[in-house]
Order: structure tokens, then sequence, then C-alpha cells
């Protein structure tokens, strides 16, 4: 298989094969993300796809589950996402689902029909980067969409019966707006009602924007008992899910979570209780985090 640059995929795609069918990402502004700076946004052709397909067919022909890269693959046109669809499913006979990174516009840009479409073409799961949902958050951290936004195109996405996996952003708000984008990152979810919400931890990536904000002090970031704090706030405020996947798993992640909400909440908020009162004991060495 050929590969362009960095890639990048969630931790529950660990097992798939990464495909490649765009490079880079087409927003590619957030001031926290230090990805694609020198990946220009390019659509890959779809001939030199297919043959990665056909490439992956012969090493891994038991595969299945594709993930799709680059940043927000999503963004492509159902006219283009359809036949790759096609050519995964005449390749593995096993494949169980597509999975893609999204953003807001990629997924409210596309018909109720479109998506259905996709998803009786093997797209399953669809990830979506909320970070916060604070709107003075988003419009610091140049995300490109509103929280209404976000909510929107992912009731949009669930209404088609494809699942949404959900990330938010520990820290992004700074010591400033912490409390803030814990509560509406909260509520946001909760509106949602994604199948998968995950949370990562802000890592400054030098040569970002907000990188430098932080060494201009005008973006002062949190300890990791702050965080851990805004973490629970950020659980506290979910309310009415129905069967939320949660995880922490991430490597960004001072302390790794798993449960399922509402089942869970008083369990998980128990267990940062505990690591509160702790300190730093038990946490994730920092030389040990990566993203």
């Amino acid at each position: 298989m050929r590969y362009s640059g960095t890639v990048i995929r969630p931790p529950s795609e660990a097992d798939s094969y990464i495909l490649q069918i765009t490079y880079g990402c087409s927003h590619n502004r957030c001031t926290f993300c230090g990805t694609y700076p020198d990946k220009p946004f390019q659509v890959r052709p779809f001939d030199e796809v297919r043959e990665d397909i056909a490439l992956a067919r012969r090493v891994l022909p038991a595969t299945r589950r594709v993930f799709l890269a680059d940043g927000n693959a999503m963004v492509l046109s159902p006219s283009r996402l359809i036949p790759i669809l096609d050519a995964l499913a005449a390749a593995f006979p096993d494949l169980q689902r597509v999975s893609v990174y999204a953003n807001a516009r990629d997924l409210l840009q596309k018909s109720r029909d479109d998506l259905r479409q996709l998803r009786e073409r093997g797209l399953r799961l669809v990830y979506l980067g909320l970070e916060s949902g604070h709107d003075e958050v988003l419009r610091r951290i140049n995300k490109g969409s509103t929280a209404a936004e976000m909510i929107e195109a992912v009731r949009h996405a669930q209404a088609e019966e494809l699942r949404v996996s959900v990330i938010g952003l520990l820290g992004i708000g700074g010591t400033e707006l912490s409390a803030e984008h814990a509560e509406a990152t909260g509520r946001a979810v909760s509106a949602m009602d994604p199948r998968y919400l995950s949370m990562l931890t802000l890592m400054l990536v030098p040569g970002t924007p907000l990188h430098q904000q932080w060494r201009e002090g005008a973006f002062q970031p949190l300890e990791p008992e702050a965080l851990l704090s805004e973490l629970r706030q950020v659980i506290s405020h979910l309310d009415g899910l129905a069967g939320c996947i949660f995880r922490t798993n991430h490597a960004s992640n001072y302390l790794p979570l798993a449960g399922t909400l509402p089942k869970d909440k008083p369990r998980l908020l128990a267990t940062l209780d505990a690591a509160i009162r702790g300190g730093r004991s038990g946490l994730r060495p920092e030389a040990w985090r990566a993203l």
C-alpha cells in the first residue's frame, strides 16, 4: 500500500486497512492541529485508489474494516465515494464496515438520500471532531463550524442510521474558558446523542498557531489535575444519552476510562473523584503521552 505524508486514524481503527482517498484536510486551519501543515488538500485519483485496493486484496484478503483517510475524506461527493465503496465491497467479501473522518459541512452538504446510499454501500461509521461545544472556543481555534451546526450534522447522519463517533478535546479552552468549554461540550454531546464519544487531551504542537499563542502568553494550558476536573464536568453534563459508548483511551489522555452512558456515569465520576484526590499518582506519565 502507498501512503503520502502523515496518516492518522482513530484508536478504534488500529486493526483496519487504511486507504488514502484524499491527501490532507480540506479545512486545515484549526489552530491546534499540526497534522497536515505541508500537505495541501488533494483528491487522490481514482485509478490510484483502485490500484491500492487491488494490492490490499492480495496482501490483506481477510480485511473486515477499512478506514478512509486523510483528514476529512467525507468531503468527497457521493459520485466519488460510491465507486470506492463498491470497489471495496467487491475486493473484500468479509468487509463489515467502512469508516471516515468528517466535519459538519461534509455531512450537511449531503442529502439524506446521499447518506442513505453511502450507508447501503458499506459506510457505517463517521468520526466527527466536535472539540468543544462552546462557540467562543470554536471561534478561537478556527474550527469553521458552530456547535449548533455540528449538532445538526450528527443528527442528520444518524437519521440515516450512520453511526457517529464524536471527539471532544480536553483543555482546548485553556484556563480562561475551561468551565464554559466543559459545560457546553457536555450539553452539545447530549443534544447529539452519538453512538460513541471519545475525549482526547490537548497537546501543544510546535509550529501551530496555538503553540505560538502559548509562547506569547495568550493561551494558558491546564495542568493534569485541572484536566481531570474538566473531564468530570463534561461527564456531569451528559444527559439523555441512549447507550453511548464512552472512551478516553487515546494516548494523549492522562487517565484511560471506559463505560457506557448513562449506565456507567456514577462509576466514571467516582473514578475521576478518586483520581483528582490522588494528585498525579496513577496518571499516564508525560513522556508516555502522544498524538
